[in-house]
C-alpha cells in the first residue's frame, strides 16, 4: 500500500512533464498557460461560503444569532473556510488531495485560503500554523499529511512558521465522515497531546490550526483543547472546506 502511494505520486510528477495536465476535478485538459492541476473553469464554479458571514466563525449568518459559534470553545477567536463541502468542485478537490495522491493541489487550496478576510487582531497576533496530525498508519497509507501540505504553502503566504510537531496524535481514530456529532466528539476525545518540551514555545501564543474540512469542528476542538491546556492563549481555525449546518440554505 505504502509503495503503491509513492509510485502513484511519482507517476503523477513524471506525467506532468510529458503530457498535458488534466484537471483533478473535471478531468478536462487544462488550457495553455494554466499552471495548476485544477482548471480555471472548476475554480470559477467553487461554491464559496456566501456573505454576510459571522465576524467570529465565518459561517454564513444572514440574520439573528449565529448558532455555528456554539460549536466553538470560548478561547477560539475566529474560524474561516473557503467553500462548501461535500459535493461540487470543492469536494472533488479535497478528495483528490486526501485519497488520490494529488498533494500538489494543496498549494492551490492554500492560495484560496490566503485570500480569506480575518479580524485585524488575528492577522497581527498569529504566531504559527498548527496542522492537524494524522495517525502514523494513515500517514503511511497516504504518503503525506494533507493538512501539513496546506500549512506549508499557507505559512509562506502568511510569512509565519508551521509547527508540525507540536500536536501529536496519541491514538488512531475511525473516519469521522459517517459519524453523528456526538460520536465525532467521542471519537477524537483524548486523541491528541502536546509534548512537555513544546509547552514553553506555545505559551501565550495565538495559534492557527489548519485542516482540510470543518464539519462539527470536533477534531479542531480536540486539538485546540490540548493547545489551550498547554498554555496557548488564543486559537483560530482555518479550513478549505466547510460542511453545511442544519438550516443552512442550499
Amino acid at each position: 500500500m505504502r509503495l503503491g502511494k509513492f509510485a502513484r505520486a511519482a507517476g503523477h510528477a513524471a506525467l506532468d512533464f510529458m503530457l498535458p495536465i488534466a484537471c483533478v476535478s473535471c478531468d478536462r485538459l487544462t488550457d495553455p498557460g494554466e499552471t495548476g492541476i485544477v482548471c480555471g473553469t472548476c475554480w470559477s464554479r467553487l461554491h464559496n461560503l456566501p456573505h454576510p458571514q459571522c465576524a467570529r466563525c465565518g459561517h454564513p449568518n444572514p440574520v439573528g444569532r449565529c448558532t455555528f459559534c456554539d460549536l466553538l470553545p470560548s478561547y477560539v477567536r475566529a474560524a474561516r473556510s473557503v467553500a462548501w463541502v461535500p459535493g461540487g468542485t470543492a469536494g472533488e478537490i479535497v478528495h483528490a488531495l486526501k485519497y488520490d495522491g494529488w498533494s500538489r493541489v494543496a498549494l492551490e487550496m492554500a492560495e484560496r485560503i490566503g485570500r480569506l478576510h480575518w479580524p485585524r487582531d488575528v492577522i497581527e497576533e498569529r504566531a504559527a500554523i498548527i496542522p492537524v496530525p494524522l495517525s502514523r498508519a494513515r500517514q503511511r497509507e497516504r504518503g503525506y499529511n494533507q493538512s501539513e501540505r496546506m500549512a506549508a504553502a499557507l505559512g509562506q503566504l502568511w510569512n509565519i512558521p508551521v509547527w508540525s510537531d507540536v500536536v501529536m496524535r496519541t491514538r488512531s481514530t475511525v473516519s469521522q465522515t459517517e459519524l453523528t456529532p456526538d460520536a465525532r466528539k467521542r471519537n477524537v476525545a483524548g486523541a491528541f497531546s502536546v509534548g512537555v518540551e513544546r509547552r514553553q514555545q506555545i505559551r501565550g501564543a495565538h495559534l492557527v490550526i489548519i485542516d482540510d474540512v470543518m464539519t462539527t469542528a470536533a477534531t479542531l476542538n480536540a486539538c485546540a483543547d490540548v493547545l489551550f491546556q498547554a498554555g496557548a492563549r488564543t486559537i483560530s481555525y482555518v479550513t478549505f472546506g466547510r460542511a453545511r449546518a442544519a438550516g443552512d440554505r442550499r
